[in-house]
This record gives structure tokens, C-alpha cells and sequence, in this order.
């Protein structure tokens, strides 16, 4: 009886650590992160933390190889593997803590995010779409410090969790729905001006059809519904109408684009 009580209890704590790496690979946990949350209004600055980190590799690379709809030339960027990869470890090299400003936090994930996107594409050259790489969302393939993160877990563990919505359009998932990737890095001195335009772009662009009476939009707006409903008002056309150039009228019906993953490349 002993020996099967002691059983149940060893199948428990098992169960129990599975449940945890899954949670975890799967991006509900913050896999050790801090996730400091934007207060108030976000601005641009590198004067409150105390670590500055210079992106600027990372930005030469987009300026080389995105052209100005956001697509990806991966032939090219292949030829520069050896300096992406230089960028990859030093990130790896640092360890993000509380003592980082939330915009050298933002700025920080939203590029790693970015940067092993197009190295999983890199590293799968035959794929047509991201959502044939086994794994690439859950898989622990993102070097932190000693620490193994998962692509999902960046997401949802850690950005979603910084109450800034806009990061939705600045992390790219190398598709044709996604929003554009950037030509340039995210950096704290310019973040709340870069995901300023990377979030009017996208609302305003064709991933999105808006008019006074009615608002296709993209389903990343499905996928993520809650995180753009602005305080207790459960509607995203407060949030649609920050950014659009039409204001959508309160009750007008609300519908979602089927998501293109296709690979976003030149």
C-alpha cells in the first residue's frame, strides 16, 4: 500500500513538471524574464536604465536585406549568417533584469524575437511557410544567458505581458499577414515613435479593410482580442479608431481577414 500511495505520488509530481514545461514552452509562463509593464503613457528614452544596449548590427542587417514593404530578401541575409549569428550571441550574452528600463526591455526581446524569426527561416531554407518548421513556436531554440526561451514564450510570457499592445505589430513571424519587419532595429531612444509607426502602418494598411460601418480586420486582432480593449470597454473599434485614418462607428460589425502564411519573401 505504501509502495502504491509513494506511486501516485511520484506520478503526480511528474505530471505536475510536465505541466510546467509545457506551460512554459507554449508561452504562458514567463520562462525567468522580468516583465516589467509599461506605466502610463511610453516614451522614448535610454537615460533610466543601466544598460544601453546597442542594436545597431541587427540594424544594418534589416537596412541590407527588408525592402520597404517589410519583405525579407533570406537569400541575402544568408550570405550575412556570420554576423547575424554575431548579434545572436551577443544578446545571449546579456541578462535582462529589473534593472533595465521597460524600453531597453521592449526594444531588447522585440529584435531577439525578430532576429531568431529569420534565423529559424534561414535554418529551414525549403520551407514555404514558418508553420512548417517543427516546433518553432514552442521549441526552446532562443539563447538568454544560460537560459533557453522558446519563440512563444517571448510572445506571450514576456511581451504581452509588458501592457503595451502595439508590440503585436512590431514582432514579425515571417509571414505574408504579419506585419512588415522593420528596416531598422527597435531601440529605446525611439521605441514609442517606432511602434507608433509600426501600428498605424499596419491598421492602415491592406491587412485591414475599415470603413464607417463596417471593420474587416486582421485576425491578429482574434488572436489576441483582449490585449487592445482599452480599460473596461470590451470593443476593439476604441482601439482601431486610435490609429485609423476612418473612424469606425461604435456598433459597427466587426469581422476578421483569413491569415496568409505564406513566407514573406522578395
Amino acid at each position: 500500500m505504501k509502495n502504491f500511495l509513494r506511486l501516485l505520488t511520484l506520478s503526480a509530481f511528474a505530471i505536475t513538471l510536465q505541466s510546467c514545461a509545457t506551460l512554459a514552452a507554449g508561452g504562458i509562463t514567463s520562462q525567468g524574464q522580468p516583465t516589467k509593464q509599461v506605466e502610463g503613457t511610453l516614451t522614448s528614452t535610454t537615460a533610466n536604465s543601466t544598460v544601453n544596449v546597442d542594436h545597431s548590427a541587427w540594424d544594418e542587417l534589416l537596412k541590407k536585406h527588408v525592402d520597404a514593404n517589410g519583405m525579407v530578401d533570406y537569400k541575402g541575409f544568408a550570405k550575412d549568417q556570420e554576423a547575424l549569428n554575431a548579434y545572436l550571441d551577443k544578446l545571449a550574452s546579456l541578462d535582462p533584469n529589473n534593472d533595465w528600463s521597460v524600453q531597453e526591455l521592449l526594444a531588447y526581446y522585440i529584435n531577439i524575437y525578430n532576429a531568431y524569426t529569420v534565423d529559424q527561416i534561414l535554418k529551414n531554407p525549403n520551407v514555404t511557410s514558418i508553420k512548417e518548421i517543427d516546433g518553432v513556436w514552442t521549441k526552446g531554440i532562443v539563447t538568454v544567458q544560460n537560459r533557453k526561451l522558446s519563440l512563444g514564450g517571448i510572445e506571450n510570457g514576456v511581451l504581452r505581458k509588458m501592457n503595451e499592445p502595439r508590440i503585436h505589430f512590431a514582432i514579425n513571424c515571417a509571414s505574408i499577414s504579419c506585419p512588415p519587419l522593420l528596416r531598422e532595429a527597435y531601440t529605446a531612444g525611439k521605441i514609442n515613435e517606432q511602434l507608433e509607426k509600426a501600428t498605424k502602418e499596419f491598421i492602415n494598411s491592406d491587412k485591414n479593410t475599415i470603413t464607417a460601418n463596417k471593420a474587416e480586420l486582421s485576425s491578429i486582432f482574434k488572436f489576441y482580442t483582449k490585449d487592445f480593449y482599452r480599460g473596461s470597454n470590451e470593443s476593439l473599434i476604441p482601439f482601431i479608431n486610435k490609429y485609423s485614418t476612418v473612424e469606425v462607428e461604435g456598433d459597427a460589425p466587426v469581422n476578421f481577414k483569413e491569415y496568409n502564411w505564406g513566407l514573406n519573401k522578395q
